[in-house]
């Protein structure tokens, strides 16, 4: 009884150690910058979009098999539904600006990774790191957001978050 029981545990923590190692490989995701089209997928901690062209990024797909949900703030839309793995959040065609995203893991992926991530606004640059379904950009503000970069890490790992530099501004 004593070693079924060692031998479960033990195989456990063998699954979420694959489970950790194996998600960092399986994240990608690319943007839809306007004028430009789509672009080439990103690994986790890639930018998407442009920084210093002044070009919108209109829509963007995140690949995640360890469940992910996300949303796009479009300018004269607002905030549009979660959308799931593989599927395009913002707009493609419309020449409408993403103004800020929210993104959020789902499933089993929730206990075991945190998700950052921050956009690059329109006269503003970088702004701060937003964690776990936060809103990062900008609502109200006529902002378009022309860049974003999303980080995976582990539950509980530290990470450089600098609470001085906000990841959302409302107006």
């Amino acid at each position: 009884m004593i070693k079924k029981f060692f031998a479960l545990m033990i195989f456990t923590v063998l699954i979420a150690l694959t489970n950790t190692a194996a998600a960092y490989e399986y994240v990608s995701y690319r943007g839809h910058v306007a004028d430009y089209g789509w672009q080439e997928p990103v690994p986790d901690g890639g930018v998407i979009g442009t920084v210093g062209e002044s070009r919108a990024l209109e829509a963007f797909v995140i690949n995640f098999r360890g469940g992910i949900k996300y949303c796009a703030h479009v300018q004269n839309y607002g905030w549009q539904d979660w959308v799931y793995e593989g599927e395009v959040s913002g707009t493609v065609g419309q020449s409408l600006p993403m103004e800020a995203v929210r993104i959020e893991l789902v499933g089993r992926s929730q206990n075991y990774f945190d998700v950052y991530y921050r956009a690059h606004v329109q006269n503003i640059g970088w702004l701060g790191w937003a964690k776990n379904g936060e809103p990062a950009g900008t609502e109200g503000a006529g902002l378009r957001l022309e860049a974003l970069q999303i980080q995976l890490v582990n539950k509980g790992e530290r990470f450089r978050r600098d609470k001085r530099n906000p990841p959302f501004y409302r107006r």
